[in-house]
């Protein structure tokens, strides 16, 4: 059985790279533009791993993540924040909403894979 994972960035070029690195570690992809159409797709089924840009439309990735928690089906997934920012501010926000870990972009395929292989366990 594949492992499933949510991708949510308004940059498609972005959702294509994830989902990219991901699919080839044997990964279904599902890809949300903005947090609020990640949170729908939560709603229908499970997933191993999120990761989630912070700048978005309609939703940022800060709000999402908190309001993912609230979610019995994503209360215990581990949650991705992938973005340019790296300031501890925002990192203690992240944490704060629920966040598993912080990748900073542009990312490194590789480093990528192994922190959603840790975080998937």
């Amino acid at each position: 059985m594949s492992r499933r994972a949510l991708t949510i960035d308004d940059s498609k070029t972005m959702r294509d790279m994830i989902a990219f690195t991901l699919k080839n570690a044997g990964f279904d992809i599902t890809e949300a533009e903005n947090g609020q159409l990640g949170l729908d797709q939560i709603n229908d089924a499970p997933f191993d791993v999120i990761i989630t840009d912070i700048n978005m439309p309609v939703m940022d990735g800060i709000t999402f993540t908190r309001e993912a928690r609230k979610r019995p089906g994503a209360r215990t997934v581990p949650i991705l924040i992938l973005t340019t920012e790296s300031g501890a501010d925002i990192k203690n926000k992240g944490r704060e909403a629920g966040a598993t870990g912080w990748i900073v972009k542009p990312f490194n395929p590789e480093k990528l894979l192994q922190v959603v292989e840790k975080v998937c366990g």
